[in-house]
């Protein structure tokens, strides 16, 4: 995986602190913890509603001292924001083509020497959707690492970690208990959210 702003020592500091009294002064708390057994996991990016998601993720995880990656449509990449793009952890994803992402993605976890999240928002889109891409789910399963549950509630001003989830195998099942602990959380745009 490439170099990123998280794994910069003195920026990584410098930012944690920010984000940290950012999140106070606005009113936003912090909640969980990196548990030991997910050092390597595939977070859950969800609600996702709004731009401000990325803003909003990014310091959350500096205040939970996580080394993350995340997932955005290609679109963001482009010229001249590519590069700060993916120093912010970015990784581009062209949907218009079919590729090895869940392969390429497991692979890279599996690969990383210390330890490392990916960032998957499951809606694969800020517009509402009732369907939700499974790919975040396939690849926790063919890096054999646990999916930890992150959200973010605008109407309670809380982002954090949530419980582990540990794949079954049996993908409709596991999707239904998913989406089931996201059904109380209300996105930016809370009528383009659906955990249904």
């Amino acid at each position: 995986m490439h170099h990123t702003i998280f794994d910069t020592p003195v920026v990584n500091t410098v930012l944690r602190w920010l984000s940290v009294g950012f999140l106070r002064l606005t009113g936003w708390k912090v909640v969980g913890e990196l548990p030991a057994n997910a050092a390597k996991s595939v977070l859950i990016a969800a609600p996702h509603t709004s731009n401000w998601d990325l803003p909003y993720t990014l310091m959350v995880c500096f205040a939970l001292r996580l080394n993350v990656y995340w997932m955005g449509k290609s679109s963001l990449f482009k010229p001249p924001f590519r590069g700060l793009m993916m120093w912010l952890g970015g990784i581009a994803v062209d949907r218009s083509q079919s590729n090895n992402l869940v392969q390429d993605s497991s692979n890279a976890i599996k690969q990383a020497s210390g330890p490392l999240q990916l960032i998957v928002p499951p809606e694969g889109t800020r517009s509402g959707t009732r369907y939700w891409k499974t790919g975040f789910y396939y690849i926790a399963e063919a890096a054999g690492v646990p999916i930890l549950l992150a959200y973010l509630d605008y109407e309670k001003k809380t982002g954090g970690l949530g419980p582990v989830f540990q794949t079954t195998g049996d993908v409709e099942a596991d999707m239904l208990t998913i989406k089931a602990f996201y059904a109380g959380f209300k996105g930016k745009n809370a009528d383009q959210f659906h955990a249904d």
